[in-house]
Order: structure tokens, then C-alpha cells, then sequence
């Protein structure tokens, strides 16, 4: 019997937006902030820098600086990338 398989894109596997949110979802879990910045920058990337600078309504600069493994991006603008993917920041009991 022949084996299955499925078409997979290795280079964006961030190409939909439930992929975009479990795998932030995951890094929050960790709660390291470098990693929160860098997978918003992975994110920020699979969507297309200028498209996503449009979207938060920060530079792409911005973007390349503060988003990348090991930045320190403001509350502002991890607020605008996560409005930007049509979610919202929200705090709950451990």
C-alpha cells in the first residue's frame, strides 16, 4: 500500500492565521520575552514586513529592531503586532 503525504511549505509554516496564533500562543507560554519578540518577528516576516508595518502602523525599522530574537520591544509595540493579527492582550490567573 502506497504511503500518503501531504503538502507542507518547510519555508512558512506560518502561512495562516491559526498557525500564526498557536505558535504565539506557545512562546507566551514560555514567558521569555526574547522569544516573545523573536516570534513576533517570525510572524511578522510570514506575513511580509511591509505589509504587517501597514497593519500595526510601525516602521519596518521598528519591526527589524524590536522583533528580533533577543529584542526588547515597547508594550506599544507588542500591542500594535498583536492587534495587527486580530487579537488582543489579556491577563489571567496562573
Amino acid at each position: 500500500m502506497a504511503m500518503k503525504t501531504a503538502k507542507s511549505d518547510v519555508q512558512n509554516p506560518l502561512k495562516t492565521r491559526t498557525e500564526r496564533i498557536a505558535y504565539l500562543a506557545a512562546v507566551l507560554e514560555d514567558g521569555d520575552p526574547g522569544l516573545i519578540a523573536a516570534a513576533l518577528g517570525d510572524i511578522a516576516r510570514a506575513v511580509g514586513p511591509s505589509k504587517f508595518a501597514r497593519e500595526t502602523g510601525l516602521s519596518r525599522e521598528t519591526i527589524y529592531k524590536a522583533l528580533k530574537p533577543g529584542g526588547n520591544p515597547t508594550l506599544d509595540t507588542v500591542s500594535k503586532s498583536v492587534k495587527a493579527l486580530g487579537l488582543r492582550l489579556s491577563l489571567a490567573a496562573r
